[in-house]
């Protein structure tokens, strides 16, 4: 696996790489599933469901109870919104060495940006209930562009926002979609072991390592960049 001496910005993704967001999506799901009168799922198979935003976690949920029309994905993402802003962070946790891995890197004076593709309205809030807002100068969300990961485009604007080169970044996610959005960037990316992968075996994803904990990436930043 690769040391990055050269990276002087880390892209983060959010849910199943710094946050087990997994319960409030769950129980958000779920109150969503029992006001339209259908039947609600374990938790185990709503963390196969999260990974390509909102709409997309919601039409997978009514696809497996039954039809999944765009007029009732589109209803059910409004009852879903609702529920969610309640419960948003409410049983949300922050993965084993996510803060000492964040800390270690803006002391080196790595820049560091949070991409996700959760709606806006609800990874602000998430981040500052959690307590790392602060440590990211820039938040790209899955509705702050037309495209959302796997597209590289929120990847090359966190760059831009944090007014780097995408030769200076590396991304750190836990699916394909991280993956596939870092290759089509032409930025290196390193997965976490620990995440949701929408179902997918983690080590069957291309990527340029694996990581148990955010912790151990550290190593691999041999070089200190001046502080931006």
């Amino acid at each position: 696996m690769s040391d990055f001496h050269y990276v002087k910005v880390v892209l983060f993704d959010l849910d199943g790489t710094l946050l087990d967001s997994i319960p409030d999506l769950s129980e958000a799901c779920n109150r969503m599933m029992l006001e339209l009168g259908r039947t609600p799922y374990d938790i185990e198979v709503v963390r196969t469901f999260v990974g390509k935003g909102m709409v997309n976690l919601v039409r997978r949920c009514l696809a497996g109870s039954g039809s999944a029309t765009e007029a009732e994905v589109d209803a059910a993402v409004n009852i879903f919104r609702r529920h969610y802003a309640v419960v948003n962070g409410q049983w949300t946790t922050l993965y084993a060495g996510v803060v000492p891995a964040l800390e270690a890197l803006r002391q080196r004076g790595i820049a560091m940006a949070c991409v996700t593709n959760k709606p806006a309205a609800f990874t602000e809030p998430l981040l500052e209930r959690m307590g790392i807002a602060g440590f990211f100068g820039a938040t790209v969300s899955g509705d702050t562009l037309a495209e959302k990961k796997p597209h590289p485009a929120p990847l090359l604007h966190a760059c831009r926002l944090l007014g780097f080169e995408v030769a200076d970044a590396l991304m750190i996610g836990d699916s394909a979609n991280d993956a596939e959005a870092a290759r089509a960037a032409g930025m290196p990316v390193l997965l976490v072991t620990y995440g949701y992968s929408e179902g997918v075996p983690v080590d069957s994803i291309e990527c340029d390592g694996l990581l148990s904990s955010l912790v151990d990436a550290l190593p691999r930043f041999h070089a200190s960049p001046s502080p931006v």
